[in-house]
């Protein structure tokens, strides 16, 4: 038998070699440290800059960049919410709508408007008499005029006496002006005709006084509260209604106006400034007499 010639096959294993560490952990220790440094380096600058200086750093880290390349308000400047993110709807020259007691107010004197017409126009004899309401909203607040008619006057002639569709008008408002915690003044307006008796101890000014307390009492009548009213007064024919014409018997009204908060506060104020400086002067007379009490008299001179 012949000998069959065996393959020798030799397998070699070859060691297994550790690779090279990269590089890569060193980059970033580097941006690290880098990082480290640019953040001391920031924490000097700002241990040696003046309050004024970091106030200008940090409105430059807080200007929009739409501010920084074209320009425009600057975000320390701005109510709105976003920084250079446009007007603020909510805010109105400053003040929040829903929290400015100004608006809150005039908002309630037109809703008060709104209901005295709808009084007016629901009750069929106050309708008859709606050319006689004049109801607007002034700077003092929402007022309420009614004027004289050359067929239909609301006083007698040169009389503070009500006539029955004016006491009518006046009792069917003073409930309604129940509805708001304003308080309300009244003037009395005549013409210019002087007063008929000629009486120069009774005049316009006297009849547009009387005429207005008149309706003050109507009011308070009525159902209104008499705490509301702060001021009654007369001012004759000072203020027409008819500036051309001063016999016009449109001149001669009842102004009611329901006041708004800033000038109930200004008339309040004014007369409790008057009367602190009453006080004050009563207080200084009171010390003047004391020193001229405490001063030394001459001695008397003797009797015969």
């Amino acid at each position: 038998m012949s000998k069959v010639k065996q393959r020798i096959v030799v397998k070699r294993i070859s060691a297994a070699k550790h690779q090279a560490h990269g590089g890569s952990w060193k980059i970033a220790y580097a941006d690290f440290m880098t990082a480290m440094m640019a953040f001391f380096l920031v924490m000097w600058l700002l241990s040696i800059s003046s309050p004024k200086q970091r106030e200008g750093i940090a409105e430059y880290f807080k200007m929009p960049l739409k501010v920084a390349i074209s320009g425009g308000e600057k975000s320390s400047t701005s109510s709105s919410v976003i920084p250079g993110g446009g007007t603020d709807f909510t805010q109105v020259d400053g003040d929040d709508k829903r929290s400015n007691p100004d608006t809150a107010d005039a908002e309630r004197l037109k809703s008060l408007k709104k209901r005295l017409e709808q009084v007016i126009d629901a009750n069929p004899v106050l309708k008859q008499f709606r050319p006689q309401l004049l109801i607007d909203i002034t700077s003092e607040g929402l007022r309420i005029q009614i004027v004289d008619n050359r067929n239909r006057p609301m006083f007698d002639l040169s009389s503070a006496k009500v006539q029955p569709y004016m006491s009518t008008i006046l009792r069917e408002i003073g409930p309604v002006l129940n509805e708001l915690p304003n308080k309300i003044t009244l003037a009395g307006h005549t013409d210019a005709t002087p007063y008929v008796l000629g009486s120069k101890y009774y005049s316009n000014w006297e009849l547009s006084a009387d005429r207005a307390n008149a309706s003050r009492r109507e009011l308070i009548g009525g159902g209104m509260t008499e705490q509301k009213v702060l001021r009654v007064m007369g001012v004759a024919s000072t203020m027409d209604l008819n500036k051309a014409d001063p016999l016009d018997p449109v001149n001669r009204r009842i102004s009611i106006v329901v006041l708004n908060r800033r000038a109930q506060a200004q008339i309040e104020q004014e007369n409790s400034s008057g009367s602190n400086a009453g006080i004050k002067l009563d207080g200084q007379k009171d010390s003047a007499s004391q020193l001229r009490d405490s001063a030394p008299r001459p001695p008397a001179a003797a009797q015969p």
